[in-house]
């Protein structure tokens, strides 16, 4: 049997925590940035963690 390739970019947009959580980064950071809030920019900035109701779906891209 040939092994079962992760998805190529869900390899490059999530990562795992210690405790098995999915980390990801925020939208709307890459350009028309003018426009936006300084606050609004750093807020962004920061990780988030991969909603419960899409968890599972990440997991079957990440082979987890």
């Amino acid at each position: 049997m040939p092994k079962v390739k992760t998805k190529s970019g869900a390899k490059k947009r999530f990562t795992l925590t210690g405790t098995g959580k999915i980390k990801r980064k925020h939208a709307f950071k890459s350009h028309i940035l003018t426009k936006k809030t300084t606050k609004q920019k750093r807020n962004l900035t920061q990780t988030g963690l991969v909603s419960s109701a899409d968890t599972d779906r990440v997991k079957l891209m990440l082979n987890i």
